[in-house]
């Protein structure tokens, strides 16, 4: 029955009808949870107390899969001015980018274009950007314009998702290159032939692309909620004799605050992935295909509005 729902909720992610009538009930039935605001000026509070906590973040523009030119050129417009408002507020955060948000599925080239926009304004302010890995059908065309932009700027890197077969591969050839990566297990809806169906099996290969990464020195992002996965982590870096300053760790925001914090407290590098802006949807329900228990939360706000 879970994987079920989950299905309906990875399903429903991409439905244009049901986002709109979400936008309806705004944040207020159960989004806030994981969204921080719908405004720069909120994101930018969120990050100043959770720098007060001792973490690092990455803030996240939301949106994807835009079909507008002038649409993905907001959303350009939009990530530079969050990278000048990290820098007026002084905050410790980061960017991450979707490139179908800023145009790929529209003309390669004006995303190609736009991203370097915004790699223009991160260097000025002196900020990573992190390209975010979308679905697999878009695997090859990030990692060409990663390349691309890599000819130019060394402040930007990527993510692997660990259930597709091909990660190892291609975090072998990135890692080599000192491309700074973040790990991560994969939020979208994707078919057998190109990713492990079963969860050990993920998380096998989740162990293999962080030691493949640390392994050959490159700047890692162990970004998972997993305790098993975080245990290991903890002992391989130690057995490995791998300097803390070469990862860190990675939550998503309103997800496993306590166990965050305990790793702060205990010396570890912690760094919290902060989505916000009105385009939050699909974002939405993939976290909520992640638990499909957090369903309950959602009607139980639906309810109260």
């Amino acid at each position: 029955m879970e994987e079920l729902m989950r299905q309906v909720l990875l399903s429903l992610s991409k439905n244009k009808n049901a986002n709109q009538l979400a936008k309806q009930f705004g944040l207020r039935f159960g989004a806030q949870r994981f969204v921080a605001g719908e405004t720069i000026a909120t994101a930018i509070a969120r990050v100043q107390q959770l720098n007060a906590s001792g973490m690092r973040v990455t803030l996240d523009h939301l949106g994807e899969f835009v079909l507008d030119k002038a649409e993905a050129e907001a959303s350009c417009d939009h990530c530079v001015e969050t990278l000048y408002a990290m820098d007026r507020a002084q905050v410790d955060a980061n960017l991450s980018i979707k490139l179908t948000q800023l145009g790929l599925d529209i003309d390669k080239e004006l995303c190609f274009e736009n991203v370097q926009r915004i790699l223009t304004a991160a260097k000025e302010v002196n900020r990573f950007v992190r390209i975010d890995m979308e679905d697999h059908t878009r695997c090859d065309v990030t990692l060409e314009l990663l390349h691309r932009v890599r000819e130019r700027f060394d402040n930007v890197g990527t993510v692997m998702q660990s259930y597709l077969y091909r990660a190892a591969d291609d975090v072998a050839h990135l890692a080599g290159l000192g491309i700074p990566l973040r790990i991560v297990k994969g939020a979208y809806k994707e078919p057998k032939e190109v990713a492990y169906p079963e969860k050990r099996d993920v998380d096998e290969n989740y162990k293999r692309l962080v030691s493949q990464s640390l392994r050959l020195g490159n700047r890692t992002a162990i970004a998972t909620h997993d305790d098993t996965l975080i245990e290991w982590a903890k002992r391989f870096v130690e057995q490995e004799g791998i300097s803390r300053d070469l990862f860190e760790f990675q939550m998503l925001y309103g997800i496993r605050t306590g166990l965050a914090q305990s790793l702060v407290t205990q010396g570890y590098g912690m760094r919290i992935y902060v989505p916000f802006g009105t385009d939050w949807y699909g974002y939405f329900m993939r976290r909520l295909a992640e638990r499909p228990a957090n369903v309950g939360f959602v009607l139980r706000g639906l309810v109260r509005s």
